[in-house]
C-alpha cells in the first residue's frame, strides 16, 4: 500500500514515514502544498495524509483541487486546530477522515486501516490469496498447502500489486511508479530483475500462480489449474538466490 504525506513539519513527516515504512507501507513525502498536489494528482497512492497549514498552498486548497480533478483517493486531514468549523469544511470538501494534532501513530494507522476497509484497499497486515497461494504482508511470506518461503520487501510489494490486479496486465511504468516511486531512477531492468527473483521463489512453493510476460507491455499474474512442473533442482534455485 502506497501512502503520500503532505506535511511541512519535516521532523514529524520523516518520523511518520519511518514508522509507516517499518510497518511495510510505501511512503512518499512532500513539504508544501504545490509539490504535494502535483504528486497526488499522479494517482499512484492508495491514501493521502494532508496537513491543513502548508506553505505555497493550503491543505484545504490541495484537497479541493484533488476532488475537482476527480481523484477519489482517500484523504486524512491533519491539523492543530480543534474548532468544529474547520472539521466540517474539511469533510465537506471531500476528506474521508480528520485527525487533530497531537496524535499517536497507533491512532493514525488505525484510521488508515479503517479507510482501507471502507474503500476495499488491502493493507499490509492482510493475507492476500490467488489460486493456491497466500501472501502475508505482515511477515512477507508466501505459502501454499505444501511449503512457504520468505520474500524481500520489494518482492512482496510487487507480488501484492500483481495479486490485487490478478489477470490484468500491468505495464512496466506503472510497476516502477507504484513500487519504486514516481520520481525514482528505476528502469525496466529493475522490474525485470525483481520479476525474475519472484518467479524463482514462486517455483519453490509449488504454486499454480505464475507471472506471465506480456511482450512490449509488462506483466500479468495468472492462476492455472495446477502448479508448474517440478523445477530440475530446487536446491540450485535456492543457491542462486543466496548468491544474489
Amino acid at each position: 500500500m502506497r501512502l503520500l504525506i503532505i506535511e511541512d513539519e519535516k521532523s514529524l513527516a520523516e518520523a511518520m514515514s519511518q514508522i509507516l515504512t517499518n510497518a511495510h507501507y510505501m511512503v512518499d513525502l512532500c513539504f508544501d502544498g504545490e509539490s504535494g498536489l502535483e504528486l497526488a494528482l499522479t494517482g499512484i497512492h492508495d491514501a493521502i495524509i494532508i496537513d491543513l497549514m502548508l506553505p505555497k498552498r493550503s491543505g484545504f486548497s490541495v484537497l479541493e483541487e484533488l476532488r475537482a480533478e476527480g481523484l477519489s483517493t482517500p484523504v486524512i486531514l491533519l491539523t492543530a486546530r480543534t474548532n468544529t468549523s474547520d472539521k466540517v469544511r474539511g469533510l465537506d470538501s471531500g476528506a474521508d477522515d480528520y485527525l487533530t494534532k497531537p496524535f499517536t501513530m497507533a491512532e493514525l494507522m488505525a484510521r488508515i486501516r479503517a479507510l482501507s476497509r471502507r474503500r476495499s484497499v488491502l493493507v499490509p497486515a492482510t493475507v492476500l490469496v490467488a489460486g493456491n497461494l497466500e501472501l502475508d504482508m505482515s511477515t512477507l511470506c508466501i505459502q501454499t498447502p505444501k511449503q512457504s518461503y520468505r520474500l524481500t520487501l520489494k518482492e512482496a510489494q510487487l507480488l501484492e500489486l500483481f495479486i490485487l490486479n490478478n489477470n490484468s496486465t500491468l505495464d512496466v511504468q506503472t510497476l516502477i511508479d507504484r513500487i519504486w516511486g514516481y520520481d525514482s531512477e528505476a528502469t525496466g531492468r529493475h522490474v525485470q530483475v525483481y520479476v525474475s527473483f519472484l518467479r524463482k521463489k514462486l517455483s519453490l512453493v509449488d504454486t499454480s500462480v505464475r507471472i506471465e510476460t506480456v511482450r512490449g507491455i509488462g506483466y500479468r499474474l495468472e492462476t492455472h489449474d495446477s502448479a508448474p512442473p517440478e523445477p530440475a533442482s530446487k536446491e540450485k534455485i535456492k543457491q542462486e538466490l543466496k548468491d544474489v
